[in-house]
């Protein structure tokens, strides 16, 4: 499994129309778009587009499954994400399953009880409620496939604070802006500072020009 670090579809995006998103999930569009506004005019994955089996052991296995089952679909250029919190008392878990952390039948409140239970014993100094988001974004299509990942540091907070964001959001806080959670973060802020919004900036990076060298 090798990247490829300028495969010719970089050099046409602009001509070959748009990137499809290996997903349905509108929320994450609208974000994806603002991050690569400019450079990847990204839309949807169709409604007939197969479901991927996230089963891999890393994001970066996930991410490429996704987008290169996308691309062979739509005969499109494809972006997928895969990203998960990493909490370093818990050994870095739930890591890669975080989206199914303790089974299909939780929702993301559950997810968040659940884990905040996880680190509940008097044992868990507060110095090990460290944590960071990974994400890792995949642009593949029959010509190659280009990564770039993304992460943010924070701590885990003792119960959940805020009504924004999604998934974990709400007991994730960030050091560098006053230990507010990203639930209690407005939505631009957030997606200045996200392990996505990083991811995408480093991807950008390898898209320009002047970093276009082929290998």
């Amino acid at each position: 499994m090798t990247e490829s670090r300028a495969p010719a579809w970089v050099a046409e995006l602009g001509a070959r129309g748009p990137v499809v998103l290996a997903s349905r999930n509108r929320g994450k569009l609208a974000e994806l778009q603002a991050l690569g506004r400019g450079v990847l005019d990204l839309r949807l994955a169709p409604d007939d587009a197969p479901e991927v089996e996230e089963n891999g052991s890393t994001y970066l296995e996930n991410a490429l499954a996704k987008a290169q089952a996308i691309a062979r679909f739509t005969g499109a250029p494809a972006l997928a994400d895969d990203s998960g919190l990493e909490v370093e008392a818990l050994g870095g878990a739930p890591g890669v399953r975080s989206a199914r952390y303790g089974g299909p039948g939780l929702d993301d409140a559950g997810r968040c009880r659940l884990l905040l239970e996880a680190l509940s014993g008097s044992e868990i100094a507060s110095s090990s409620r460290r944590a960071r988001f990974v994400c890792v974004l995949v642009l593949a299509d029959g010509d190659g496939w280009l990564s770039a990942e993304g992460f943010l540091e924070g701590e885990i907070t003792r119960e959940p604070r805020g009504a924004r964001g999604f998934g974990y959001d709400p007991v994730f806080a960030v050091a560098s802006h006053g230990g507010r959670t990203l639930a209690e973060i407005d939505e631009a802020e957030k997606n200045r500072l996200s392990h996505r919004a990083a991811a995408m900036h480093a991807l950008l990076a390898k898209l320009r020009p002047s970093d276009r060298t082929a290998t």
